[in-house]
């Protein structure tokens, strides 16, 4: 099961900390179980039992909600309010996770600290959070010429990142101080000391201290350079009993290193070689100087034959270039001034854009003998094949020297303490603001979790990898929680002592917060029906309101503005214009058929089991409409009122089974299509159809009129328990959505086009919210949800790009105006892209918009820029997904079915034209 914090004071802190505690079974079993001192009452109230007693009494209720609640979030605000104090220092700034570890471990010692007082049997009382987050290591050392040895208790062990490539090199630059290599021996006046673990607890947690202070800024910065940490940590060679295989290997190391470091000296200048500032592979000099002297001789110089009456070579300065004699022009000694043809010519060879065809492609020796070029061939040769063997060989020599080191300490004696990583916190950020997560392992599933705000999805190493080594990007791993491998009590389940099968859920929770959970799962079960309770009479309300205007009146009702212009009310007196128009098609083409086919073809064709005596104007007829149903009506003599409604529904029929492209969508053009596609009732469509060709509008001809008794009276014959009226208003309400949702993204996406962003994304956002409604009741019911939900994301990152421009201009007010743009716009909209854990592109987008503003942490800026952005910041980081309220929905222009479809075609081809990015 994921479990869900909801945010509150420090969210980060609360998020990592209880997260990955309460993942670890054995801390979830101890604080379930603790139960009170009984003497709690007669204990002196001062201020730590006072405040401690309570705190876990609320981690508790915590701990059992999470175990069995019913609910989606659970809110740890009680204990926070507990623990105020422990989050906020002097000078009311925001704690670091190591100090907030501290702290809440200090309470949690205290706590089982008079329980543990209280069941001693004369013996030493035993504290269980000691036990399991506390070790011991033994500093042994010389001061001052003197030998020393003591023992220290430690709970979370600090370490510096800077200057160290993995954790081991952390863990040996924190366990020795100073110098200490003669350390052991008799005579040693050297200060120093070594640490060695005496006693390791069995969750183990390290502290990376990835901030320094900038001397010349007067303020802390992060540090985000690579470090490795692997998933298995064997802590035999820090350990006191493996001391002096630990500083024989230490000492192999270290003159290994002092070998390696002359090698790669030696290969260095191998592979940098060279006496100016330019440098290059040996190899490659041999190997170009060898490439001169086999190109083919030139007897010449490169400007001897350059033309008939250049100069001889003599004439120029032997060291003159091309381009500087260009410059200078010839001297008055080597050309005199009197020969202006000699000047022309002199000039004209370094003027000529086309190489002359009698000059080298490259340059050449210009004498060299047979016995010349072959003596120096093959020293070049020669001296090639001995500095590639040279580098070579020093390069599989430091490489055997680098595996020798990894290997040093792959023994079996040293590989008997494992610890496996079960926890890690990440940071993403500078020194004074940033956003945090945590990957967190599933020891029983076998793989990682990533917890980022109110998202708990699936991960994999080489997620958390890219995440937390750092150097990657402006995020690194903050703090790493271990716990030893081989004591499987601390995440081993509970099993029932009777029938040995594992407990889950709330056969863990002892009595008194079984009996806690119950009552908080009846009291969210009760709010869950008040909540429907009160959906229920919002609905009644709505129902009772939408039946008042549907009284028949005389005159047509007006349209109002702003509202979709089509006909699906009960109302006979809402018939849009262009159904009108479709009904009168439908009539003339029935009259059509009529009079090709006479009278006596329409009564073949359309009459059939009529009742035994009709009136004498009358027939019966019985009208088939497909997916519908067959009914019977009495009709004029003529036949074309039924031909009419049927006509109508085979042309409606005909566009639902149709598969248009996207830019035609017949469910624009009628409800009917609408419904079909979406399996409505067939008397709801039925109706609808009537509804159409009944409406009063219709009757200002003889044939309309009569096409408008019979579906009248088809109306009046329909009997009140066959249509679920509440059902046929809700299949319309959805029918007047999706218009509306359709001009909200057809509106959305002109202003995308027109790159006017900031009014375009009011109108996705709106869109994407009624589509997601719509979708959730049938796939047909909206539009394409990648389609609304790409451009929505496409539209905020526009938005963030354009107010992180405005940011960086430093204008106080374009800067103003960026930031009005991602509190007004951006901010509020990050908990609808949040909301969806499955939407991994929306959640991408979020963390890129947040990268682009944690970035500047790092960045030089004006005083009044960095302290609005650290206003800001905090905004944009919120791990809330609640979704704040909108301004009320855009005003939406009101069109004609024609001019709806007309739209939506146009501006769905112009995006077939220019396919969007990730789509």
């Amino acid at each position: 099961m994921l479990y869900h914090l909801q945010k509150c004071l420090n969210v980060f802190l609360i998020f990592f900390s209880f997260q990955s505690l309460f993942n670890l079974l054995e801390f979830r079993r101890l604080v379930l179980n603790f139960n009170p001192p009984a003497n709690a009452q007669d204990l002196p109230r001062n201020q730590k039992e006072h405040r401690n007693l309570p705190f876990m009494r609320e981690l508790r209720y915590l701990f059992a909600l999470l175990v069995g609640s019913k609910r989606k979030y659970v809110d740890p605000s009680r204990a926070v309010e507990i623990l105020k104090d422990a989050f906020k220092s002097n000078d009311s700034q925001q704690q670091d996770v190591s100090e907030f570890t501290h702290k809440l471990l200090d309470w949690l010692e205290d706590a089982f600290q008079i329980k543990a007082e209280e069941e001693r049997d004369g013996e030493k009382p035993k504290n269980p959070m000691v036990e399991l987050f506390y070790g011991r290591f033994l500093a042994v050392g010389v001061l001052e010429g003197k030998k020393f040895e003591n023992t220290e208790m430690f709970g979370q062990y600090p370490l510096q990142v800077n200057g160290f490539k993995d954790l081991h090199e952390c863990l040996e630059a924190a366990m020795i101080e100073g110098e200490i290599e003669s350390l052991h021996s008799e005579n040693s006046a050297k200060s120093g000391q070594e640490h060695w673990f005496t006693e390791l607890p069995p969750v183990l947690t390290f502290e990376l201290s990835r901030f320094e202070f900038n001397q010349a800024l007067g303020r802390p910065e992060k540090i985000h350079n690579k470090l490795e940490f692997p998933p298995i940590l064997y802590l035999d060679r820090y350990m006191h009993k493996n001391r002096e295989i630990t500083r024989i290997k230490r000492d192999e190391i270290k003159r290994l290193k002092e070998y390696l470091t002359v090698l790669q000296q030696r290969l260095e200048r191998y592979l940098s070689y060279g006496s100016g500032p330019k440098r290059f592979p040996l190899v490659d000099v041999l190997q170009y100087a060898l490439e001169f002297a086999s190109s083919k001789p030139v007897c010449t110089s490169p400007i001897d034959d350059l033309g008939a009456s250049a100069p001889a070579s003599g004439t120029l300065p032997a060291q003159t270039s091309p381009s500087t004699t260009e410059q200078q022009g010839p001297s008055s000694s080597d050309v005199p001034s009197t020969s202006p043809v000699q000047r022309s010519v002199i000039h004209k060879p370094f003027t000529q854009s086309r190489i002359p065809p009698d000059l080298p492609m490259h340059p050449a020796p210009r004498h060299i003998t047979e016995e010349e070029l072959s003596v120096l061939e093959g020293c070049l040769h020669r001296w090639r094949t001995e500095v590639e063997n040279d580098t070579r060989d020093l390069q599989e020599s430091i490489s055997r020297i680098h595996r020798t080191i990894e290997l040093m300490y792959s023994d079996k004696t040293m590989v008997q303490v494992p610890y496996r990583l079960h926890a890690v916190l990440v940071h993403e950020g500078q020194a004074n603001a940033g956003h945090y997560w945590a990957y967190i392992y599933d020891h029983h599933q076998n793989r990682w979790m990533k917890y980022n705000d109110i998202s708990v999805t699936k991960s994999t190493w080489e997620e958390l990898e890219r995440d937390s080594f750092g150097g990657y990007r402006n995020a690194s791993a903050y703090c790493l929680m271990y716990i030893n491998d081989k004591e499987q009590y601390l995440i081993q389940e509970e099993f029932n002592k009777e029938t040995g099968q594992i407990l889950v859920g709330m056969d863990t929770l002892p009595s008194d917060l079984r009996d806690y959970v119950k009552e908080d799962n009846k009291r969210f079960e009760k709010e869950l029906e008040e909540w429907d309770a009160e959906l229920a009479q919002k609905a009644q309300q709505e129902k009772l309101l939408s039946q008042i205007p549907r009284a028949p009146a005389p005159s047509p009702a007006p349209v109002q503005a702003g509202e979709p212009e089509y006909l699906e009310q009960p109302s006979r007196t809402d018939l849009s214009k262009h159904l009108k128009e479709d009904s009168v098609q439908a009539i003339n083409k029935a009259l059509a058929e009529q009079e090709d086919r006479g009278p006596e073809a329409i009564m073949d064709t359309s009459s059939g089991n009529a009742p035994a005596q009709p009136a004498p104007n009358q027939r019966v007829v019985e009208v088939a409409i497909p997916d519908v149903g067959t009914f019977v009506i009495e009709s004029e003599e003529g036949g074309y009122d039924d031909e009419a409604i049927k006509l109508e529904y085979t042309r409606l029929l005909k566009l639902a089974q149709e598969d248009p492209p996207p830019e035609c969508d017949y469910r624009l053009r009628h409800a009917i299509v609408y419904f079909i596609q979406n399996q409505a009732p067939k008397k709801i469509i039925e109706r609808t159809l009537l509804e159409q060709f009944g409406d009063h509008n219709l009757s200002f001809d003889e044939r309309c009129r009569n096409i408008m008794k019979v579906a009248q009276a088809k109306l009046e014959m329909i009997k009140p328990d066959e249509v679920n009226m509440e059902e046929y208003e809700r299949w319309h309400q959805d029918y007047r959505n999706f218009r509306e949702t359709t001009m909200f993204l057809m509106v959305g996406l002109e202003f995308f086009q027109k790159k006017s962003y900031m009014e375009a994304l009011l109108y996705l956002i709106y869109a994407y919210q009624n589509n997601k409604e719509l979708l959730s009741k049938g796939p047909y019911r909206g539009h394409d949800e990648e389609l609304i939900s790409h451009y929505r994301r496409e539209c905020l990152l526009k938005l963030n790009e354009h107010a992180a421009a405005l940011f960086e201009s430093g204008d106080d007010q374009e800067v103003n105006n960026g930031l009005i743009i991602m509190n007004e716009l951006i901010v509020p909209c990050l908990p609808l892209l949040l909301v969806d854990e499955m939407e991994e592109k929306d959640i991408v987008a979020v963390e890129d918009m947040r990268n682009r503003w944690c970035s500047y942490l790092g960045q030089e800026m004006e005083p009044n820029l960095q302290e609005k952005l650290t206003d800001f910041l905090p905004k944009l980081l919120d791990c809330s997904t609640e979704i704040k309220g909108f301004n009320d929905p855009p005003k939406l222009p009101s069109y004609s079915t024609h001019e709806l479809c007309e739209r939506y075609a146009r501006i769905m081809l112009s995006l077939s034209r220019t396919p969007a990015d990730g789509r």
